[in-house]
């Protein structure tokens, strides 16, 4: 019996690349593995991740549906990647034509505005960790939640909370503190434990600077 042939999005994602599915908490890669692909997030949440010697984890970054991943200036990944929830992710090659820009029209175009975006949200991050407070850490990172959410006033974490907690080097109780300090202060309200109202926008963009 033949094969059945790689599932292709129902969108205009190039044949090249491979679609793969990944469950919850799934290593999509590790942190040293040769950096044999990039990756587009088609569904779902990835988080990119490190582990210290002394078992801390630091998160870098997290990648949504339409973020590009996985480009590496070196041989290995110098991050692991993961899914935070079910996720449909599209591999390509790393050193395929496609990604230097050949053929394919449209995809270096897309790879090159989220190398940029990349970029723009490591800046991004690391102005997050230099702030004062964590109360600061967390309004900031709620405005960044909103900015990508459809509604904006209504936030879905699918991140936990000790995901947000090491993204933003916090403890997970203090990530816990500070959002029902948010809440008493009438900033979010809580619809269900992933999902936030941001009641007061300006009154968050205000407490994260």
């Amino acid at each position: 019996m033949r094969a059945a042939a790689p599932t292709r999005p129902a969108d205009n994602t190039p044949a090249i690349g491979v679609v793969r599915q990944f469950v919850a908490e799934q290593t999509i890669y590790r942190e040293g593995e040769r950096a044999a692909h990039f990756v587009l997030v088609i569904d779902g949440l990835v988080r990119s991740c490190s582990t210290f010697a002394d078992g801390r984890r630091f998160i870098g970054a997290f990648f949504s549906v339409g973020d590009i991943f996985g480009f590496e200036c070196q041989a290995t990944y110098e991050a692991s990647a993961e899914a935070v929830c079910d996720s449909t992710l599209v591999f390509y090659p790393a050193r395929d034509p496609v990604a230097d820009g050949a053929g394919l029209g449209g995809v270096p175009r897309q790879v090159l505005g989220s190398v940029l975006g990349r970029i723009a949200q490591a800046r991004g991050h690391a102005r997050l960790l230099g702030r004062c407070s964590a109360s600061e850490k967390l309004s900031a990172f709620l405005v960044q939640c909103s900015q990508r959410s459809k509604a904006r006033e209504l936030v879905t974490l699918e991140m936990t909370r000790q995901d947000i907690a090491d993204y933003l080097g916090l403890t997970v109780e203090t990530v816990s503190r500070c959002l029902g300090q948010l809440r008493r202060d009438g900033m979010i309200e809580f619809v269900s434990a992933r999902q936030l109202k941001l009641l007061d926008l300006a009154a968050l963009r205000a407490a994260s600077m």
